[in-house]
């Protein structure tokens, strides 16, 4: 216990000593909600990777995954680099980064306030973002539950709750956003580190690769140790939602408003989906050989732990338990890393959108620069406070529809965000005919999609129409993908039969793509020589 105890103390004092060091990058409201926009490629890059991978993938979707698709659930990991990551930083990163700046748009509602002339936009925007940032956030915690009450058993979890938000709290409020990026970059390098040393000893525990894939087919099936798995067309579902998903995400696609330059965006295209080779796939990888760590009871196909079903954020702490205190103490700070980096990004984006968003619109006098400093501050504290009293709720609860309802409100939530921003945002950055009615329509189903899925899932009840009851409805992760192929589909649809902004209004926002930059010598030379 001394040497995990050793583990946590280094990692919280670095923490805080990046928050005091950037304190004075964060005096006003460019600096602390972007960075000033001066954020380089291995810090954004880091920062989009960290913020999406937390301990909900690495401890739940892993094992929950991990138990129903076998080795196959590795292609969710991959979907996530290369769609995920890959993708959005080749289709999104540019037009985003050169965009919102020529807009002076700091947050996702920003963007669509300026983009499509609407105020209404931006109320609804927020409104949606505060909604279902805040379960979304509460959900961080709930993979440290099990691995906190194996590394020390006899620590309350609440109190483990109470340090990491007050740890979070602490450095986001001081250094902002740079601080943010730079903590999630000294916490992707124990993610990146921390994933290869636990695979292997995993691994090893049954001989090896090699050893570990025969006896997975051997007890649990061939279909469970290939790779296309048991189900591939569920496999599909998951890996769009996962991976589409960050697409329209304002956590996610508010580290490119941030990002430095031109170069920053090409090194940092490569940087990132290393990462999310190397973190999701391995997370998904490892949550694969589950099986071997755990029984099928036979009645219900659930898994079981000494003679009892267990609930899949079990499995990864059980794969854990028996190896030595100092990977025990890796995987520990690996957790951390994951749950605080989202976290800080996650707070951060609300508590920013809340009151540019939300508060100063709808105050008469205008609000100050050190008044929207003060009131991010204390909003940002007030989303940690909630998300923390939510997951210790959840965590002690004894009625188990509370449990239930929020941990349902949880699943929707990103289904919710990407269903209604991801076409928005998306056609607005390419397609200059987007309209207002189309955004409206958007985020109408998005929203309703997701809470449909929400109320199904409580009640219980049935369609009796074998398409929405079997696949679009079958799950969250089924609905969440349908309204993201919804929301990309409708806009340009609808754009085409709708209101357009005036031709003098899109010439002049499009025209930050085609404005005349001045570049060195030696790129002209190159340029020169390859006509």
């Amino acid at each position: 216990m001394l040497i995990q105890i050793l583990f946590l103390l280094i990692f919280f004092v670095s923490m805080i000593a990046v928050g005091f060091y950037y304190r004075k990058k964060a005096s006003n409201v460019e600096g602390f909600v972007l960075g000033s926009r001066g954020a380089g490629p291995w810090l954004t890059a880091f920062a989009f990777g960290t913020s999406y991978f937390s301990a909900v993938i690495f401890v739940g979707y892993a094992g929950q995954f991990g138990w129903n698709f076998g080795i196959s659930s590795t292609w969710i990991g991959l979907g996530n680099a290369f769609i995920g990551s890959l993708l959005p930083w080749l289709i999104l990163g540019r037009r985003t980064r050169i965009m919102t700046n020529h807009l002076n748009s700091k947050t996702m509602p920003e963007y669509f306030e300026a983009r499509y002339d609407s105020k209404g936009l931006k109320l609804l925007s927020a409104v949606i973002v505060f909604v279902f940032l805040i379960p979304y956030t509460a959900s961080l915690y709930n993979g440290l539950s099990r691995l906190f009450s194996m590394a020390f058993p006899g620590i309350n979890y609440t109190i483990c709750i109470v340090i990491m938000s007050l740890l979070t709290c602490i450095y986001v409020l001081l250094g902002g956003y740079m601080a943010t990026a730079m903590n999630d970059f000294i916490q992707g390098i124990f993610m990146l580190g921390g994933i290869v040393a636990v695979i292997a000893a995993v691994l090893n525990q049954n001989g090896g690769f090699s050893k570990s894939v025969e006896k997975l087919a051997t007890g649990s099936g061939w279909q469970y140790s290939s790779f296309f798995g048991p189900d591939f067309l569920f496999l599909f579902f998951v890996v769009i939602l996962t991976s589409l998903g960050t697409w329209g995400l304002p956590q996610m696609v508010g580290k490119f408003y941030a990002i430095k330059d031109e170069e920053s965006i090409k090194t940092g295209t490569v940087i990132s989906s290393i990462f999310a080779v190397v973190v999701a796939g391995g997370c998904y990888f490892l949550g694969g050989f589950s099986r071997l760590f755990a029984d099928v009871d036979p009645a219900s196909g659930k898994p079981m732990m000494n003679g009892e079903i267990v609930s899949y954020d079990r499995l990864v702490p059980g794969m854990l338990e028996n190896l030595g205190p100092v990977i025990i103490g890796i995987v520990l700070v690996l957790v951390l890393s994951a749950s605080m980096s989202t976290l800080s990004s996650l707070v951060l984006t609300s508590g920013s959108t809340v009151t540019l968003d939300l508060i100063a619109p709808l105050k008469k006098k205008p609000i100050s620069e050190k008044g929207k400093m003060l009131m991010m501050r204390l909003l940002i504290v007030c989303f940690v406070a909630v998300s923390a009293i939510i997951a210790i709720y959840q965590v002690n609860a004894q009625s188990g529809s509370s449990v239930t309802f929020i941990a349902n409100l949880m699943g929707v939530s990103w289904g919710a965000l990407a269903g209604a921003f991801i076409g928005p945002f998306l056609w607005g950055l390419y397609f200059k005919k987007t309209t207002r009615a189309a955004v409206y329509v958007s985020f109408a189903v998005g929203v309703s999609t997701s809470l449909i899925q929400l109320v199904k899932s409580l009640a219980g009840f049935s369609f009796g129409i074998s398409f929405l009851d079997n696949i679009m409805f079958k799950t969250s992760i089924h609905s969440g993908a349908f309204a993201m192929a919804l929301s990309l589909i409708l806009v340009p649809i609808i754009s085409l039969f709708t209101k357009k902004q005036s031709y003098e209004r899109i010439d002049e926002i499009f025209s930050c793509y085609n404005r005349t930059v001045t570049v060195k010598a030696t790129d002209i030379l190159k340029i020169e020589d390859d006509n």
